[in-house]
């Protein structure tokens, strides 16, 4: 009796034809006797959230071609192909990267399901046609956000994580374990391998690592807040425009589409001129957790102000006329909930953050014509309305906010350091100097030296 051939499938982009595409498909194939490749469209990447897509579908079917290993190539158009794929060529085996582990578990009901061990220290040495190569991320921190970022990576193309530095030798290994990356614990060996840096570590460390990695000739992009004392950001970006580096505050909410139409619409007159910005964003937190056990750097306001301060900021400015703190704090004496509040010659704003203390947190932006009201989690910015004196006249507005959206600051990360669009304005240099300059005061007003 003739032997059944066994009949794999896999699914891809393939943007920027990589040796890391190159060993998946080999290890495919060699699962099986026929390999079937499915090539995802641009409108079906947008559809699932993937971001920054640069070759044509053409060209990403042709370099799969040129590779030898795929028998047959499909397109993947829709949502739910996959199974329907499944039963249509009689697919014995269905494969993919290991850093969509248990993503397709439910289809093991129907064929074997096989996750390939990622490609570690992926190599531009494919790419040398390419206009754009693979940037390869290093992360500095290995905390839950470090979690988050990585995952978001996967759909922004262009980008691969090589590793992740933490002084602490153990927690530097563990993670990179789970995420299948390289552990660094020593600088210069980070630096070396690595294009762009990420930094996810505690806020007061912020500072030593941007302006090492400056000093190494990488750009970074780092969490909020970025730094703690307002000549700090400007030291920082002097240094980056005298590299020709791109420096980057992470504040994911700048970035997100709903946010920018919300900023533009706020701008727009809809509302008449706008006299009041009320901004508010708690969890209640554990009480070991580093936020509230960190009695220099930790409390409500250096996590979640740079939230808050965000619409106020861009929709006010930066030169405040006056700025006054009051806080709600624990036993240890950080704060646990904080409200500033800020006078400009036109208007007035309050920034309400807190970690032992909820409450409802929403935007309002209030004009001389009506206001804009987005719930929480505004910082999402998925939905919004415009309200007036009529009340029957409410106009809806409503945006996709994908993931955790770390996505689109990645995404916009990447298009400053290629030249291809300049997203500066989302969130301004200017902007983050005053960021800092206002937790600095905070600090101040709490007796910590920031």
């Amino acid at each position: 009796m003739e032997k059944k051939s066994t009949r794999v499938i896999t699914y891809g982009t393939f943007d920027l034809f990589h040796e890391g595409h190159y060993r998946l498909l080999q290890r495919a194939k060699a699962l099986g006797d026929y390999l079937i490749v499915g090539v995802t469209t641009e409108a079906y990447d947008r559809t699932r959230g993937k971001l920054n897509v640069i070759d044509s579908l053409l060209t990403r079917i042709e370099n799969v071609r040129k590779t030898g290993f795929a028998d047959e190539i499909i397109i993947e158009e829709t949502q739910g192909q996959k199974f329907n794929d499944i039963k249509k060529y009689n697919i014995d085996i269905f494969t993919v990267g290991s850093d969509w582990m248990g993503n397709f578990d439910y289809l093991k009901d129907y064929c074997r399901v096989v996750y390939l061990e990622r490609t570690r220290n992926i190599s531009s040495t494919m790419l040398r046609e390419q206009k754009q190569q693979i940037q390869r991320i290093g992360i500095i921190g290995t905390g839950r956000i470090a979690g988050r970022f990585l995952m978001e990576t996967k759909l922004v193309s262009g980008v691969s994580v090589q590793g992740a530095y933490n002084p602490h030798g153990e927690s530097a290994r563990k993670f990179a374990d789970r995420w299948e990356i390289e552990a660094y614990t020593e600088m210069e060996e980070f630096f070396s391998a690595v294009d762009l840096v990420y930094i996810a570590s505690p806020h007061g460390t912020h500072y030593g690592y941007i302006k090492e990695a400056l000093e190494h000739g990488k750009h970074v992009l780092c969490e909020k807040p970025m730094v703690l004392r307002r000549a700090q950001a400007e030291e920082l970006f002097g240094c980056a425009r005298e590299r020709g580096l791109i420096v980057l505050e992470g504040i994911k909410t700048a970035y997100c589409p709903g946010f920018s139409r919300l900023m533009g619409i706020a701008c727009s007159g809809a509302i008449g001129s706008i006299r009041n910005v009320e901004a508010c964003f708690t969890k209640l937190e554990d009480s070991g957790t580093r936020e509230l056990t960190d009695l220099r750097y930790g409390g409500s306001f250096t996590e979640l102000g740079s939230y808050c301060m965000l619409p106020i900021l861009k929709l006010f400015g930066k030169n405040y006329e006056e700025l006054r703190f009051d806080a709600v704090r624990g036993e240890n004496g950080l704060d646990l909930f904080t409200r500033a509040s800020l006078r400009y010659s036109n208007g007035i704003a309050t920034a309400t953050c807190g970690l032992g203390v909820k409450s409802d947190g929403r935007l309002l932006i209030s004009g001389t014509k009506g206001y804009i009201v987005v719930e929480a989690p505004w910082w999402k910015t998925s939905y919004f309305e415009i309200h007036t004196e009529d009340s029957g006249q409410v106009e809806k507005y409503s945006e996709r906010f994908l993931g955790e959206g770390l996505r689109y600051e990645i995404s916009d990360f990447l298009s400053m350091i290629n030249g291809s669009n300049d997203n500066g304005f989302k969130l301004t240099r200017g902007e983050s100097a005053a960021l800092a300059g206002i937790m600095e005061k905070f600090l101040e007003t709490e007796g910590r030296k920031p």
